[in-house]
């Protein structure tokens, strides 16, 4: 099972696929791919595979309703799986783009957050400092995460709330509903915690 989900995203395999000449069966085959890839990387990185999530939705309702309008089907179905392998290609660059930012693929999914809410709420926060954040929030969530039972006690989570507020305060990140913050940061470390305990049982 784990082997086909790293095999998306080997060039060699996609080329495989695209060579299929039953295009619904291709269609079938790349979406049942693209849906496991995207769910594998939401427990990486939430917010970007709620992103990958949303466009792989609105790729699917558009070929929908193309393929109602549509009399040559089989246009729609070869534009349909372009598309896909398009959305794959471009799952796969997001996946190892922490490495060009200087960070692990851990501490991008911090900075994803970050990122999300200054578009959110509309702020300027420059980009080295947001870097040096996601680096100071993985360092704290790393220190609660310790506890193999963290995530069910209150204790250890209101002290990662408060270290959280300390971080954002100390790195002068605006104080936008400091709560969503918390939140979307504490659902990130929980979804590491499972991810941790999948790749590896004694992480």
């Amino acid at each position: 099972e784990e082997a086909g989900a790293t095999d998306i995203f080997d060039d060699d395999y996609l080329a495989k696929i695209e060579k299929i000449k039953l295009p619904n069966t291709k269609i079938k085959l790349l979406q049942k791919l693209l849906a496991r890839a995207v769910e594998d990387f939401k427990k990486i990185n939430k917010t970007k595979g709620v992103d990958f999530a949303e466009k792989f939705r609105k790729l699917v309702e558009h070929y929908n309703e193309r393929k109602e309008d549509d009399v040559l089907v089989s246009n729609v179905l070869e534009d349909f799986s372009d598309e896909i392998i398009d959305l794959i290609q471009a799952l796969k660059q997001e996946k190892e783009s922490f490495a060009d930012l200087g960070i692990d693929l851990e501490e991008k999914a911090f900075y994803d957050i970050l990122k999300k809410l200054t578009v959110k709420y509309d702020f300027t926060y420059p980009d080295d400092r947001l870097l040096e954040l996601s680096k100071a929030v993985k360092v704290v969530v790393d220190d609660k995460a310790k506890y193999t039972d963290w995530s069910q006690r209150d204790d250890i989570k209101a002290e990662l709330k408060v270290d959280l507020i300390l971080v954002l305060a100390r790195y002068g990140y605006p104080p936008v509903d400091r709560d969503e913050v918390y939140k979307e940061i504490f659902a990130q470390a929980e979804n590491f915690k499972k991810y941790r305990a999948a790749v590896s049982p004694s992480y």
